[in-house]
């Protein structure tokens, strides 16, 4: 069996070598942003996510730690810090998954099924729920917003950058919510 730091680099090349994009955090291998892209017939097709990933030093036997930078609409994707809540991942992890299995099998089967009774953003949990229609109109409305190229390319390691994104949400005077937000007068 080979070490946990040889079978981390192993890892990590045989994403790089694959049609993924790999950016490196501070010049180690134990965090990076990976450039991933809605699976095609979904509403979240055409949609572009930096997530990142970091590594535990005991990985493969830990799992990583996973987070979409850019906003996602997702009943099992906090909408603020960008977590995830996907099983395999937080509970069910085995040494025989690596990183390929996160980004071509996992995230893909996250997006394409989601567990609205297990939710980390509960509007969308219940939206889903309700009105399933007009839930894939709001993702998709999410991935115009927030989830093109050039989010994914933008680096958000920038606090500044974060708060700019974060008021570019709201500069047309309305908030992600369809509640009335205090102190703003009607357009």
């Amino acid at each position: 069996m080979s070490s946990p730091s040889k079978r981390r680099d192993m890892d990590v090349m045989k994403l790089m070598m694959s049609d993924y994009t790999v950016e490196p955090i501070n010049d180690g291998i134990n965090e990076f942003n990976v450039e991933f892209h809605g699976p095609k017939e979904s509403p979240y097709e055409g949609g572009v996510w930096k997530v990142r990933v970091e590594l535990p030093d005991a990985y493969p036997y830990k799992s990583p730690s996973i987070g979409f930078v850019n906003k996602i609409f997702h009943p099992n994707v906090d909408e603020l810090s960008g977590s995830v809540c996907l099983d395999v991942i937080n509970q069910s992890w085995s040494p025989m998954f690596d990183l390929l299995n996160v980004f071509e099998v996992f995230l893909p089967q996250l997006l394409l099924y989601p567990n609205p009774s297990d939710p980390l953003n509960g509007d969308a949990a219940s939206l889903m729920m309700k009105d399933k229609a007009q839930y894939e109109q709001k993702v998709k409305e999410y991935c115009d917003r927030y989830a093109k190229k050039q989010h994914a390319e933008n680096s958000v390691s920038d606090e500044s950058e974060d708060e700019v994104s974060d008021n570019e949400a709201y500069s047309d005077g309305r908030s992600d919510s369809d509640d009335e937000v205090a102190g703003r007068a009607d357009p």
